[in-house]
């Protein structure tokens, strides 16, 4: 066992995690993200029974975002004439960001096939259960100081 780690990251996530180097990127996708057709290229790694606040929250305890980059979180905007509200679950995460990124954290929302194309170079995806409609984010790793 190790001090401080959050229990919700298994050794294989904190092995990929580890991994990444300064502006790999990796996504927290929802339960409808297509994460293994999208990640072939990708480290896919299963977080089921877990939703994507708990998860961005242990991940950004151990990553910083990017600071050379001057939007390193994107989300996946909503398609127009989509019956949605701007998804709730977004406040969640602003909330997250400022907790632990509060100077850097500025967001690209991306149109969905673009933020699928972008998906399919991240290094690593993370496949939660979460139920929440247009909650995938994306993040760029920044530089461990």
């Amino acid at each position: 066992m190790l001090k401080g780690i959050p229990d919700i990251l298994s050794p294989a996530l904190l092995k990929a995690l580890d991994e990444m180097g300064h502006g790999d990127e990796l996504v927290i996708a929802d339960g409808n993200f297509p994460s293994r057709s999208v990640g072939k290229n990708a480290v896919v790694i299963r977080a089921d029974g877990h939703g994507v606040p708990e998860l961005l929250d242990a991940v950004l305890r151990l990553v910083p975002l990017d600071t050379y980059t001057p939007k390193p979180v994107a989300l996946m905007k909503v398609v127009p004439g989509d019956d949605c509200p701007t998804p709730a679950i977004w406040q969640e995460y602003e909330k997250i960001l400022n907790k632990h990124e509060p100077s850097h954290h500025e967001v690209e929302y991306t149109e969905r096939f673009a933020f699928y194309e972008r998906a399919k170079n991240a290094y690593l995806i993370i496949a939660t259960s979460e139920k929440a409609i247009y909650a995938n984010i994306l993040l760029k790793k920044g530089v461990i100081k």
